[in-house]
């Protein structure tokens, strides 16, 4: 895969001309066209499909060309001599147990005694919003079993809450429910579970909207972008996120709070077009969220978003790792200072690096930020798609050479399963 530089179309480099005339040949000899090959990518256009053909859009991700060989039937290697001779695993996220008491809570009606009026016991919204408090910060720092745990008693005692709760106390008690179901999206979203994040996603809408606080309904929209981007649902995440920040903007001043949500929504429409490699489109969210970040002009956590100048700036590391723009995700990452943040976003800008790192085959300081980030938030190292994706490259780039580091890495990720 070639590691140089995106092209301006008026200089595009040798190697990936080469790359986008292999592809124009396969595709002609499978007698498909170009929008024929687009759509059976995901989330890509004819447009796009063009561009790779002429050089253009280089393909850097091995996730990408192994999706793109596929389409064409045939291997990696084909498109790209130079990829590693076995393919990883398929690319859709393995979903881990540690959310399987949280799967059950959401699988059915979690407080039928309240609905029945059987059970009318007041509810102590003071110690059930201590609560919801270590829910979060159990979630922040990728500890997903133990959130699973809590999840068992605290969402039933929550539904319960809002339906047994005084006419005073009721809209307390759906903004706590809400924060929950927040959580649990966030959790299930980055242990791959994306189904189960949409419920919960879905389920945070609704509670928020009956709080009463609408920017709570918007934080719930956000959730559920990630859900449908996760879900390889593109024409969804659109449509939601779409129309989410059109709303808002329409609303004209927004208070700190309505920013937070706002620039977050940019955010998530920038991972939308990143994951569907639409490099301009991607860029401009960035840019979107930026200038909405300075209106804030400091870093805030309203609804647990992690929204302001910081967390843009981990968000384009991000976002150019997908793009496949590794040079660019290092120098950015690199003069990032991730504090202040929770330890799982610093883990996800640790892991964000790491996976830069690999693209460009720097194998010793790729397992580097990769153990860094393994620390801060190990379930979510262990378990990222990714991740997987990255350690399992690097292991046949090594063979026999990979370090003792790597192939502990490759172990506890299951990157050879």
């Amino acid at each position: 895969m070639s590691k140089s530089s995106k092209p301006t179309g008026k200089d595009v480099d040798p190697r990936d001309r080469e790359f986008g005339r292999r592809v124009a040949e396969l595709r002609k000899d499978r007698g498909m066209t170009q929008q024929q090959l687009a759509a059976q990518l995901n989330g890509r256009t004819p447009s796009w499909m063009s561009q790779v053909e002429r050089g253009i859009q280089p393909i850097r991700r091995f996730d990408l060309l192994r999706e793109l060989a596929n389409a064409l039937g045939v291997s990696a290697q084909a498109l790209d001599p130079g990829a590693p001779v076995d393919a990883p695993p398929a690319a859709a996220e393995l979903v881990a147990n540690d959310l399987d008491g949280a799967r059950l809570v959401i699988a059915g009606h979690p407080a039928l005694g309240a609905l029945l009026g059987t059970d009318t016991e007041q509810p102590d919204l003071a110690a059930l919003s201590a609560q919801v408090d270590e829910m979060w910060s159990l979630t922040h720092a990728a500890r997903h079993s133990e959130v699973s745990d809590m999840v068992t008693a605290l969402v039933p005692d929550l539904e319960r809450a809002v339906r047994t709760a005084s006419d005073a106390d009721r809209s307390t008690a759906y903004k706590l429910l809400a924060h929950a179901y927040h959580a649990l999206a966030s959790a299930f979203a980055r242990q791959g579970d994306s189904r189960a994040a949409w419920v919960a996603a879905d389920r945070a809408v609704t509670a928020a909207e009956q709080s009463g606080d609408v920017y709570l309904v918007f934080a719930g929209i956000f959730r559920m972008v990630h859900a449908f981007v996760r879900l390889g649902s593109p024409a969804e995440a659109e449509h939601a996120v779409r129309g989410a920040i059109d709303a808002l903007k329409a609303q004209g001043d927004l208070p700190p709070e309505g920013l937070s949500v706002l620039g977050s929504l940019h955010l998530a429409k920038a991972l939308m077009h990143a994951r569907s490699s639409q490099r301009t489109e991607a860029r401009a969210e960035i840019e979107a969220a930026r200038q909405v970040a300075e209106r804030l002009g400091e870093d805030r956590n309203d609804y647990h978003l992690e929204f302001g100048p910081t967390n843009v700036a981990v968000q384009s590391v991000s976002t150019a790792v997908d793009l496949g723009d590794a040079g660019e995700a290092l120098d950015i990452g690199h003069s990032i200072n991730a504090d202040a943040l929770s330890p799982e976003r610093q883990g996800r800008l640790l892991m964000d690096l790491g996976r830069a790192h690999a693209q460009r085959r720097e194998t010793a300081d790729a397992v580097g930020c990769l153990l860094r980030a393994e620390a801060l938030s190990p379930e979510m190292v262990q378990n990222h798609a990714a991740v997987r994706e990255a350690v399992h490259e690097m292991i046949l780039v090594t063979g026999s050479k990979a370090s003792r580091e790597l192939a502990g890495l490759a172990e506890r990720t299951g990157a050879m399963e």
